[in-house]
């Protein structure tokens, strides 16, 4: 298990699950690859070893990904013994990791919004000291301030998303909602978003049911969405992906809530695989179709969705069982298209919660 510490200086993700455990000067990760039959926890040294956790998948979720960027950083810098240069040099030496941490996962806008924060934080403090550990310290202060912002936002994000969804279906005294990809605790700091939307909904004892999909090819979903929804005791099923649409034709889905890893100007949104289709499915059932993210996830910078950077995966992840970890289960030869991300546009969503 992670260690815990009692200290007023460091900081603790806590929640159910832990899936980040951080004090000044230590990192640890819980590799999400290995759930739900393990707990393993991977201690991250510096920047390196958090640009490959991310791409490697021990932690996912835009948000928690940010975190655990901005922290593996921290760690490296809090634990330097001697930096021998200048305080403009510090800056530089900060920002230079955080632009190759970005390169992990350049769909997630959280990441490169929190980047560009950090590097104009430690830029002005540059500007203005001379000693590189002034740098140095205020970037770890402002990482570790990312961490309460983001579970604060989370709870918002959950208690404004629930009202809002009984306020627009007020003649629905309970809800059975549908989510895709992973959105809780271990896609944050602490919480989550649309299924902390969901967790607000269950604590307000007006949640029928949680549908989950097991979002292949990773298997977010069945591995740790119903990991997280059967640990909180909220009752919950999961279904195939390919059983949306019939799902929903059976009149068993109030709402479908997912969460975003970048939102255009224009509201289009780009999130796990997968998720284009169940809006194109809620549109034609006529079911509500809401979108619950941080208000880091808008990229303003993009005027549309035909602008997002969509990342590939490797074809392993559809070629081997358990998301490429375990044995080949398709044709040797067959070519492969394996898209992390698709792009729901604006006029699908019913509304999004930020």
């Amino acid at each position: 298990m992670a260690p815990d510490s009692k200290s007023s200086n460091d900081l603790l993700i806590h929640n159910s699950l832990r899936s980040i455990s951080y004090k000044r000067g230590s990192l640890q990760l819980l590799d999400q690859r290995k759930l739900p039959l393990e707990t393993v926890y991977l201690d991250i040294q510096d920047a390196t070893d958090g640009w490959n956790a991310i791409r490697d998948m021990v932690v996912r979720g835009v948000p928690a990904i940010a975190i655990a960027a901005a922290f593996s950083l921290a760690v490296e810098v809090a634990n330097f013994k001697d930096f021998n240069g200048t305080s403009e040099e510090a800056a530089s030496f900060i920002e230079l990791k955080l632009e190759y941490l970005v390169s992990s996962r350049p769909t997630a806008v959280n990441l490169s919004d929190a980047a560009k924060k950090l590097i104009e934080i430690t830029s002005n403090v540059a500007s203005t000291s001379t000693m590189p550990e002034s740098v140095f310290q205020a970037y770890i202060e402002a990482a570790e301030i990312m961490l309460d912002d983001d579970v604060a936002s989370n709870k918002a994000i959950g208690s404004y998303g629930s009202r809002f969804l009984r306020d627009q279906q007020k003649i629905v005294p309970r809800f059975s909602v549908l989510t895709h990809c992973n959105t809780g605790s271990l896609a944050t700091a602490g919480y989550g978003t649309a299924l902390g939307v969901i967790r607000a909904l269950h604590a307000e004892g007006v949640l029928e049911r949680a549908y989950c999909t097991e979002t292949r090819p990773f298997n977010q979903g069945s591995r740790l969405t119903a990991f997280e929804l059967v640990h909180d005791k909220i009752p919950a099923t999961l279904i195939a992906d390919s059983a949306a649409a019939a799902l929903m034709k059976e009149s068993r889905v109030s709402a479908v809530i997912v969460g975003a890893d970048r939102v255009a100007a224009n509201g289009d949104t780009a999130n796990k695989i997968g998720t284009y289709s169940l809006a194109l499915c809620a549109m034609h059932h006529h079911i509500p179709f809401y979108v619950a993210a941080p208000l880091t996830s808008i990229d303003l910078y993009l005027s549309s969705g035909e602008e997002i950077v969509i990342e590939e995966r490797s074809a392993k992840e559809l070629l081997h069982s358990q998301g490429g970890l375990g044995e080949q289960v398709a044709a040797s030869g067959i070519l492969v298209w394996n898209p992390a991300f698709d792009v729901t546009p604006a006029y699908l969503i019913t509304g999004c919660h930020y």
